[in-house]
């Protein structure tokens, strides 16, 4: 056993091996009852037909000693977990999970070892989540053949994405001989070829306690997570010969140049579409000086608008905005560096590959001065520093920053423990020829550069399309008899398995009893500096604080309103007084972790029809530079310039860009928000300001900056905006060790100002309107919406609203769209903030028939039996997700800000405590009361594959 402190972690880090197996174990242990598990197999596809994607999905579907049709899913609904799931990267597989509650954690335990080890792999597990062959309609031969299974759907999806497309073309061809050539994932028209035999064989191999990484974060011992390893699994099994890894990549002897096309609809226009990226390969990932000295050369070139290479790739005229893929990525064995833009075309591929070895080239004979890289070594100190949990759970944070050492026999621990590394890093940018040096040796002079050009293809999605339909006709042409009757069996067979009704009673749960009488709590205290309220907040940030100014929301003109999101976008990254934005850049890299604004808006805790709103600049810095930070919070409030024309257009088109992208990624939450916009103004703002109404607001914006005159009007609608913020009524919100919080608050007085206007509730007049609409994107699958008023959270209902979503999926939804339809996911939920229930589908290949497995649902609720069982494992998940912690200063952030708006601890403890007395009985009542069909809004994002099946169910087609 090998161990180290990590005093800026609050860590102490421990590593094992078990005797008889070689199996890892990386135990750290922390003051933290969330406790976390993972177990990591390394898994090293030589295609594309996703075997480790598909095995991921195929182990969780039973076990031995589980021996259910869906033990993952029953899991999540018979527990108070904090987190769980599965991932496939590109050379492992983890099955994580995590949970505050002691007897959950042994729960899930149990399950997952059980699931990972000793996996049954029903060949019907295979059909449903890989791929299988059916006819169109069920039963009959003589129809067409159609491909189905969920990571066949999922994959479609996520390749949809031109970033995930662009990642896996430039992956193929920096990586010529080792795993990473491949999608781990699973490329859809590969996908067919994997057969059952296949994954079984992948599974024997793969899946050994020789080949596995066991990982554990939290206050349980290290000894008592190894007894139970060793009792449900390890004992089990002796060592392998074999060990299974990923080789160095053969490196080329000089750069190489692709070109490579990806489909877009012609409609879309094809001019200025073209990504254009350069990727190098930087060293081994199991190198931790080289780790970090790659991660600080990509911050100094990378880092903000005034870094070297960030500034070319902002201001070239080559393209509209930089590439989502530009930076480091180290989760791979070898470190890989990316830059480029998108919004080109390919004949200026050229042009753009000299000007970005000009640049690098510049750095390597002059440097960058040492203010941009101590900056640059500043942020990397800040990353480590940082208590996340706001996403994943902090612990699983850790885990997975170790798990890429592991995975490659490296130094795990001293991924963690990268304080040592850092110190020497000080030392070493003091001389001016580090930077230079790096960059040299690692970009200038490094032959394994790839250049990749992916232009659009209008018609590449057809052929595409095609392919597979004459696939399908192919293989139905060679069917015989017998054979056309073993598909109709196995979807017999599948949909049989499907509907079966498992004894559940043989997995373990946690019940009502279990759940903690009280909703975890956060307080602060408020203090007055020069007449203004601060709410501030004693939490473990670990040396960092958080800040933020809070201004009322005054009213603003409709053209304000709809720029509203965008200036605050813009805020942080214009100029500030005598400094244009590339030296404000450099002054927030010196001092602050980051700087950004937003603006908050809330219904009424009992009126949807009245709202109010926040703007919010917010900040966070080392504790020592918390004066830093405040100077450079009072100077962008009372010195902000909008008069840097070009930076305003190139941040509305770097927006346009992310947004975009965003959309097959966030397709279900957009076709959400589509489907309540109608209901009242809170929802008509979020399909408006963050979805797709607002996205297509913005191209419109676009299309206006071409002249000096539009790009002047929304500098002056910016100028409108901020004069009315900075006369608003301002309050505080500081973050941060206790010790420490009374200088911290002293420390605001500079932002405080004494007469700001009070802007209150505004009950805003609305006409509601029925939705019904269709919306096309650039997307190989559906994501499917139906959406119906409710009421606010204060109304005695919403608690069985929000226990509906929960029963409807576990009941109904989960197995007709997910398992029988194909979908990648689907549910319900209710959102008390607007007053609205929602259906939602995933990553679909179905639209009509997943609407009517929305209306199936209620049906079902409605005129079947059900017991109590069911409803209390709808109470757990939405307790569960009301207690899951975040981060320390995340914790603190969501308290204040649930008490800005009504929603104190007192309010939703009662309405926990409501949400645990639901019933049956209160189920069905309230859907009759509210799930009502005439009430019903629908929307649905498609590509133009579904354009003709929308149009058949009268929705009405709307235009990105």
């Amino acid at each position: 056993m090998t161990s180290a402190e990590i005093e800026s972690l609050g860590v102490r880090v421990e590593e094992y091996r078990h005797r008889r197996t070689g199996a890892q174990h990386l135990h750290i242990a922390a003051d933290n009852p969330e406790n976390v598990f993972l177990v990591a197999l390394r898994t090293v596809p030589h295609d594309s037909t996703g075997v480790a994607h598909i095995l991921e999905h195929t182990a969780l579907c039973g076990s031995d000693k589980y021996p259910v049709r869906d033990p993952f899913f029953m899991m999540i609904r018979r527990s108070l977990n904090t987190f769980m799931n599965a991932f496939t990267s590109s050379d492992w597989t983890a099955y994580p999970f995590a949970s505050q509650n002691r007897k959950d954690f042994a729960n899930l335990l149990d399950v997952y070892l059980d699931a990972v080890f000793f996996a049954k792999l029903d060949p019907l597990d295979f059909a449903q989540e890989g791929h299988r062959l059916e006819f169109a309609e069920a039963g009959n031969a003589d129809s067409d053949l159609v491909f189905k299974g969920v990571v066949f759907n999922e994959m479609k999806g996520a390749m949809s994405s031109v970033t995930s497309q662009l990642w896996q073309k430039l992956s193929k061809y920096l990586f010529p001989t080792t795993t990473y050539h491949y999608n781990s994932g699973g490329e859809p028209a590969d996908i067919p070829d994997l057969s059952y035999e296949q994954l079984v064989d992948f599974y024997r191999t793969h899946y050994h306690p020789t080949n596995a990484i066991f990982m554990t974060f939290g206050d349980i011992p290290a000894a008592e997570h190894q007894a139970v390893f060793e009792e449900k699994a390890l004992h089990k099994f002796d060592q392998l010969d074999d060990l299974i890894s990923v080789g160095r990549e053969k490196l080329y002897v000089a750069p190489v140049r692709v070109e490579e096309n990806y489909p877009l609809p012609a409609d879309e226009g094809q001019e200025e579409k073209t990504h254009i990226v350069l990727g190098w390969l930087l060293g081994d990932v199991t190198d931790l000086e080289q780790v970090l000295t790659a991660h600080l050369l990509s911050g100094v070139l990378l880092d903000n608008s005034a870094s070297p290479l960030m500034h070319l790739l902002e201001t070239t005229e080559l393209g509209q905005s930089p590439s989502p893929l530009c930076g480091l990525d180290d989760s791979q064995r070898e470190l890989v560096f990316v830059c480029g833009i998108e919004g080109s075309e390919r004949s200026r591929a050229d042009d753009f590959e000299q000007q970005v070895l000009k640049v690098l080239a510049d750095v390597a004979e002059n440097g960058v001065p040492y203010e941009q890289v101590a900056a640059a070594l500043h942020q990397l100190e800040l990353q480590q520093r940082e208590i996340g949990g706001d996403g994943y759970p902090y612990g699983l944070q850790l885990i997975l920053t170790a798990l890429s050492g592991a995975t490659h026999r490296g130094d795990a621990i001293g991924l963690l423990n990268i304080d040592a590394t850092l110190e020497k890093l000080r030392e070493q940018i003091k001389d001016p020829k580090f930077i230079a040096d790096a960059a040299r040796s690692l970009l200038v002079e490094n032959q394994h550069r790839v250049r990749l050009v992916l232009s659009p293809d209008p018609h590449m999605a057809a052929r595409a399309e095609q392919a597979e339909k004459n696939r399908l006709a192919e293989i139905k042409a060679g069917l015989g008899e017998g054979e056309k009757q073993q598909i109709i069996q196995t979807a017999k067979a599948l949909a049989e398995r499907q509907q079966r009704k498992d004894d559940e009673s043989i997995l373990p749960k946690v019940g009502v009893e279990d759940i903690p009488a009280e909703l975890p709590r956060v307080d602060g205290e408020t203090v007055e500096v020069n007449g203004n309220k601060v709410s501030r907040y004693a939490a473990g940030t670990n040396g960092l604080v958080y800040q933020q100014l809070v201004a009322s929301l005054p009213d603003f003109s409709d053209q304000e309103r709809l720029l509203l999101p965008y200036y605050c976008q813009t805020l942080s990254e214009v100029g500030l007084g005598d400094k244009d934005y590339l030296q404000v850049q450099q002054w927030q890299a010196a001092v602050a972790g980051s700087l950004h604004s937003f603006t908050s808006q809330r219904t009424e805790l009992e009126d949807l029809h009245s709202q109010k709103g926040h703007f919010i600049l917010s900040g966070k810095a080392l504790a020592a530079n918390q004066a830093g930070l405040t100077e450079l919070m009072q100077a962008t409030m009372e010195q902000v310039r909008f008069d840097e024309l070009p930076r305003i257009k190139e941040l509305l088109l770097q927006t346009l860009a992310r947004r975009e992208q965003s959309v097959v990624g966030n397709g279900h939450a957009l076709a959400m928000a589509a489907a309540s916009a109608g209901f009242n103004r809170a929802a008509a703002d979020g399909h408006q300001f963050g979805g797709l109404q607002g996205l297509r607001q913005l191209k419109a914006l676009i299309k206006s900056l071409d002249s000096d005159a539009g790009l002047e009007n929304i500098a002056g609608t910016f100028n409108a905006i901020h004069q009315k913020i900075l006369g608003a009524e301002r309050q505080f919100l500081v973050i941060g060790e206790e010790d420490k919080l009374a200088d911290f608050t002293s420390a605001l007085a500079p932002l405080t100002r004494a007469d700001g206007i009070h802007y209150g509730a505004e009950k805003e007049d609305f006409t509601p309107r029925p939705i019904n609409d269709m919306w096309i994107a650039n997307s190989q699958v559906n994501f499917c919406a139906k959406a119906y008023p409710t009421v606010p959270m204060s109304h005695p209902d919403a608690a069985a609203l929000a226990v509906l979503g929960g029963f409807l999926r576990n009941g109904y939804l989960h197995r007709t769209i997910r398992e029988q339809g194909g979908a990648y996911g689907g549910g319900a939920s209710h959102d008390a903030t607007i007053g609205a229930f929602r259906f939602y589908s995933y990553r679909d290949p179905r639209m009509a028939e997943t609407l009517q497995d929305f209306d199936g649902s209620i049906e079902w609720l409605l005129n079947e039996s059900h017991d109590d069982l069911q409803v209390e494992e709808a109470i757990l998940g939405v307790v569960g997700g009301m207690d899951k912690p975040g981060s320390p200063a995340g914790e603190a952030k969501k308290a204040f800000h649930s008490n800005l708006y009504g929603r104190t601890h007192e309010v939703r403890q009662a309405f926990r405590r409501r949400v645990t007395e639901v019933t049956v009985d209160d189920l069905q009542r309230v859907a009759r009361t509210y799930l009502q069909p005439e009430k019903a809004n629908t929307a649905v994002i498609t590509g133009n594959q579904g354009r003709d099946a929308g149009l058949a169910l009268d929705l009405h087609e709307e235009k990105l």
